[in-house]
């Protein structure tokens, strides 16, 4: 008896941790409605980016958009800017990028985001949350009068999705929840 004991114990050990894992999981009625959370939160950073570099917003409202979509994104996230104009990328955190976006010197500023679509399935990670990459096409179009500037180009990006469970407190009860985040959006690609 004595020496099937350490065996009985790991067997535990090791199906209780399964049994933990498992419950970590993310069912597929659950996953569908993470990656509809995570497209919509794309979309939304589509319609900020949009805001903050036309030229017609005004600089609170700017301003305003910008503390919005800055919660989009997990800390210490960077953004990919790209020209044709060099083969170089540069990377800025999230919140000096709509600063420079929002300084361009165009008077003119049109962004446009399409083709919005996973390109890999979310994976769990070693610390529980699970990662996934949504990819995008962004067409910019700056034109200035003055200088007879006209730019444009096509950028496809690789945006890190974070997903990890959450809990809050309403009303004295904590409850759990999957939340989505934002991380690094990466230049593959820029074209004319």
């Amino acid at each position: 008896m004595k020496k099937y004991f350490p065996s009985f114990i790991l067997m535990f050990l090791l199906t209780s941790a399964v049994a933990v894992a498992q419950s970590n999981d993310i069912s597929p009625q659950r996953k569908q409605a993470i990656d509809s959370l995570a497209l919509e939160k794309v979309k939304d950073l589509s319609k900020y980016i949009s805001i903050i570099g036309s030229k017609e917003t005004q600089f609170s409202e700017a301003n305003r958009v910008m503390d919005r979509a800055e919660e989009l994104f997990a800390p210490g996230a960077e953004m990919g800017v790209s020209s044709i104009n060099t083969k170089e990328v540069a990377y800025y955190k999230v919140r000096r990028y709509f600063e420079r976006l929002m300084a361009l010197n165009y008077d003119r500023v049109n962004i446009s985001w399409y083709d919005i679509h996973y390109i890999s399935d979310l994976e769990r990670q070693p610390d529980g949350r699970f990662v996934g990459v949504v990819t995008v096409y962004q067409r910019f179009e700056g034109t200035s009068q003055e200088a007879g500037l006209n730019y444009r180009d096509t950028t496809k990006k690789d945006i890190t999705i974070y997903v990890e469970r959450k809990s809050t407190q309403v009303a004295g009860r904590t409850i759990e929840f999957w939340d989505v985040m934002l991380g690094d959006i990466r230049v593959t690609e820029t074209t004319s």
